[in-house]
């Protein structure tokens, strides 16, 4: 099974890199499968559909604002139960949602995984210039490592040699 562990954000606006650092991180653990394809990138809506094509499955990573959570909480959902699909890099205001993309993408025949997961980082300063992340946010990686890392085994993905 093709898999996407995708890193979004950008990593000079505080907590929106939190994505990528995260998607970093998983890179240099051990044993992740030779099928598991690790990328950051800074993109939403359409150009993230075209990203998932040819991959059965795919792992979005980023921050999130719902003011539901304590900062720095993190959270998994499967893309169509993710609380606001307004929020983070799952759309944009110049393009569309990644829901819409990925409904637009199947009806034009594109090979797009059925299961994406959503993990989220509950942050708070994402416009900000800075590569600096605020202290809750920095120190939910090592969950967030483990909640990809049990997906990926969840997944049925052999472990590397």
């Amino acid at each position: 099974m093709k898999t996407l562990v995708v890193g979004l954000g950008n990593p000079i606006l505080g907590d929106d890199g939190i994505g990528w650092q995260i998607a970093q991180e998983l890179q240099k653990a051990q044993g992740i499968p030779s099928s598991v394809t690790i990328e950051c990138l800074a993109l939403g809506g359409i150009s993230l559909m075209e990203a998932l094509i040819g991959y059965d499955r795919a792992i979005l990573i980023d921050a999130i604002i719902t003011r539901q959570a304590p900062i720095g909480s993190v959270h998994c959902y499967k893309l169509e139960n993710l609380p606001n699909l307004t929020s983070g890099h799952m759309t944009s205001a110049h393009d569309t949602s990644l829901v819409n993309a990925l409904t637009m993408g199947r009806s034009l025949g594109a090979q797009l995984p059925e299961d994406i997961s959503v993990v989220t980082i509950e942050s708070q300063k994402i416009f900000e210039f800075s590569e600096e992340m605020t202290s809750e946010v920095a120190a939910a990686v090592p969950q967030a490592l483990r909640i990809i890392q049990n997906l990926l085994i969840e997944s049925g993905a052999e472990e590397a040699p």
